[in-house]
């Protein structure tokens, strides 16, 4: 015998590199997918949320009247939410005023967004048990224009 071994065979080792390949690929795989889709949903609020937040101060500077720019400000933010695939909840926006009016000039405007983002997968008797959301918050503030008429 000259010590090579590459002709030989092992008994009962045909094709177990093969399914070891494929349990240790659906191992690494399966949480893999769950991240990106949980990361993929967080993300998703994140622009909602900031998109929201920001077009919410934006029309609380500029619209007069509390009441009216109130309800704008809640109209651009349930768009933003509905482009991502998010639901308004009560408290998902609340905005605070430097000065009443809130179009006073130089008066700081602020808009806050809160999403909930439930995990993917997870069933409902977990959720009751375990807090199963990632709460994402955004807040942004503007500046009403100095010359705006109140």
């Amino acid at each position: 015998m000259s010590g090579d071994v590459r002709g030989r065979r092992v008994e009962g080792e045909e094709g177990s590199a093969a399914v070891e390949f494929l349990a240790v690929g659906v191992l690494l795989l399966v949480p893999l997918v769950y991240l990106v889709l949980t990361l993929g949903r967080v993300q998703a609020a994140t622009f909602a949320a900031e998109a929201g937040a920001r077009e919410a101060s934006r029309v609380l500077a500029t619209t007069n009247g509390d009441a009216r720019a109130a309800a704008r400000a809640e109209a651009a933010v349930a768009l933003a939410l509905a482009d991502q695939g998010f639901a308004v909840e009560p408290g998902s926006l609340v905005l605070e005023c430097a000065a009443r009016p809130c179009r006073s000039p130089e008066a700081a405007v602020a808009a806050t967004v809160r999403v909930r983002v439930a995990l993917p997968l997870v069933p409902a008797f977990v959720r009751a048990a375990v807090p199963a959301e990632v709460p994402v918050r955004v807040r942004r503030t503007a500046v009403a224009d100095r010359f705006a008429a109140s």
